[in-house]
Order: C-alpha cells, then sequence, then structure tokens
C-alpha cells in the first residue's frame, strides 16, 4: 500500500477531487495548510501599505491506495493539480506497513 500526500493550490482541489473520483479512489484527508518553496512568499499593498505574505496558502491532500495504483493516482493528481507556473506544490509517495479500519478491525487493502 502506499500513501500519497500532495500539496496543492487550493483552488485546485476540485479538479484533483474529480480526478481521483473518476480513478475510484474512495476516501482522503483535506487539510488547510500555510508555507512556501522557491515562490518565498510575495509583497502585498493594503490601503497603501506594503507588507509580506511568507506563508502562502496550501491544501494538503493525503490518501491510501494498493501499491499497484499508486503510479496512476500520483499521475492523475499532477495532471489535474499542474498549472505550470511557480507553486504548482508536490507530490509525495510513502510505503505503508499497515492499515487497520478502526470500525471492524479489517487490515491491510480490505481497510482502505
Amino acid at each position: 500500500m502506499r500513501k500519497i500526500e500532495a500539496i496543492i493550490k487550493p483552488y485546485k482541489l476540485e479538479e484533483v477531487r474529480d480526478a481521483l473520483g473518476e480513478l475510484g479512489v474512495t476516501g482522503m484527508t483535506v487539510t488547510e495548510v500555510r508555507g512556501f518553496g522557491r515562490q518565498m512568499g510575495h509583497t502585498d499593498l493594503f490601503r497603501g501599505s506594503e507588507y509580506a505574505i511568507d506563508l502562502l496558502p496550501k491544501v494538503r491532500i493525503e490518501v491510501v491506495v494498493p501499491a499497484r495504483d499508486a503510479e496512476s493516482t500520483v499521475a492523475a493528481v499532477v495532471k489535474s493539480a499542474r498549472t505550470g507556473r511557480i507553486g504548482d506544490g508536490k507530490v509525495f509517495v510513502f510505503r505503508l506497513e499497515q492499515v487497520v479500519r478502526i470500525r471492524t478491525e479489517e487490515t491491510g487493502e480490505r481497510a482502505i
């Protein structure tokens, strides 16, 4: 099994969710986060005053899929989240040793 974690622009969430739904991904966790990469934040003007925004709003999506589906899941996230501009985000893939569904105590892929 693999855990796929993606940090994307907030307005791309619906597109990514739809793409994952088409693949049959049945669940995900979405968290609003803030951070920066190469963008290093930016400056903004508010009522004539300039101020720095060091941490930009992002969304973190976490899904767990069988190992055989990891590549297609990553491809779907990349395709649907990509704008071609700096700050599109990152995708991380982790190996999972065990998953347990608390309600039924199912384990492994059955628990996904």
